[in-house]
Formats: C-alpha cells, sequence, structure tokens
C-alpha cells in the first residue's frame, strides 16, 4: 500500500508541476502553493508513520487535488462554467443565478467532507498509542475531528485576514479571492462544517449498511 501511496504522491506533485506552466498569475500562484507541498510532505511522512487508511490517504489526495486546479486559477477565476457548458451547453452560473466564482466554496466543502477522515485516522492512531487499552469511541472521533478540521480552517481563515492587512489590497484579493463577499471567512467555515457533517454522515450509513 505504501508504495501506491508514494506513487499516488509523485503523480499529484508533477500534477503541481504541471500546473505551473504558462501561469496566469505565477506570483500569486507560488504563493497558493505553498500548502500544497507542506500537505504533500505531510502525506509523505504519513506513508511511513501514520500510515493513514486507503480512504483517509484517497480523500487527502482529493482535496490536493482540487487545491492544485484552484491556484491555477487563484480560485476567483477557475473556468469551471465553460467546461460545464462544453460538456452540456448550459452554463451554471446563469442556471443558478450565481454572481460570483463558486469554485473556493467548492473547495471549502472538501475540506471538511475530506479532512473529516484524515483527522479520525490521526485521532485514533495517537488515541491508540497512548491509550492502548482503551478504544476511542467513535462518536467522540468524529466529533474531534470535525473539530480539528474547523480549528485548522479557522486558523486558515485568520493567515488569510493576516495576508489582507499586510499584503497590496490587489495581492491579498488574488490569494484570499473573497470577490467582495464581507462574509467570505465565514461561509467558508460554515461549508467546511457542513462538509465535515456529511462526511460523518456518510460514514453511519455505510457503517449501518456494512452492518445489515
Amino acid at each position: 500500500m505504501v508504495d501506491r501511496q508514494k506513487i499516488a504522491l509523485l503523480a499529484t506533485f508533477l500534477l503541481m508541476v504541471a500546473s505551473l506552466r504558462n501561469a496566469l498569475y505565477p506570483a500569486e500562484q507560488w504563493l497558493q502553493h505553498t500548502p500544497t507541498v507542506l500537505m504533500l510532505l505531510g502525506l509523505l511522512w504519513s506513508t511511513g508513520n501514520a500510515r493513514l487508511s486507503r480512504i483517509a490517504f484517497g480523500c487527502a489526495i482529493a482535496f490536493i487535488v482540487l487545491h492544485i486546479i484552484g491556484a491555477r486559477w487563484i480560485y476567483s477565476n477557475v473556468p469551471y462554467d465553460a467546461w460545464w457548458e462544453f460538456l452540456t451547453g448550459s452554463s451554471l452560473s446563469d442556471q443558478f443565478g450565481w454572481q460570483r466564482n463558486h469554485y473556493d466554496r467548492l473547495v471549502h466543502f472538501a475540506s471538511g467532507c475530506f479532512g473529516v477522515p484524515v483527522a479520525f485516522d490521526w485521532l485514533k492512531q495517537t488515541w491508540d498509542t497512548s491509550h492502548p487499552k482503551v478504544t476511542l469511541p467513535k462518536r467522540w472521533g468524529w466529533f474531534l475531528s470535525l473539530c480539528v478540521v474547523m480549528a485548522v480552517g479557522a486558523a486558515y481563515e485568520v493567515l488569510e485576514w493576516q495576508i489582507a492587512m499586510f499584503f497590496s489590497p490587489d495581492q491579498a484579493e488574488a490569494y484570499n479571492g473573497q470577490q467582495g463577499d464581507l462574509w467570505d471567512a465565514q461561509k467558508d467555515l460554515c461549508l467546511a462544517g457542513i462538509g465535515g457533517l456529511a462526511a460523518i454522515g456518510i460514514h453511519w450509513i455505510w457503517s449501518e449498511i456494512r452492518r445489515d
């Protein structure tokens, strides 16, 4: 499994490198990829230490791929409308009356949906190492996993606030992608929470199906 994980990591790293070709926003894209590199290094460490489950590892890779796509167009300009129109002949923005690019909303939802299984694996392994004779109750595991994801999301929003304070307005907007929405941070955290609850719900339904 570890070899497959390392191959997946290499493929994801190469995707990141390929996304830099003819970069549309070179400086901003490099800034966006600072967390990409940190996430990839964390997953590389996990292949020899934390040993995430296949589902958790796959969730982490899926989230990084979504982030790489967002970083390519600095989120605010991801041309999903053009892609959808090419496939279906209609525009998502026209269908739903959207006035902004919502790709960043998708990724924040994914941070909860894909982040909770990763946090759960990490918490379970940490607990098992510290308390080998006591099993971490699943309900507490999922609750604490959601807390971890929300805490990380809140810390990232604080980072974006600091970027807005110290960078030029154009650079801050290019990285944060608020698109003029004063409630952007609150909406992002709300979507991360909904995504985390969705992951917990999917796990519960799957557990019930397997039990039957």
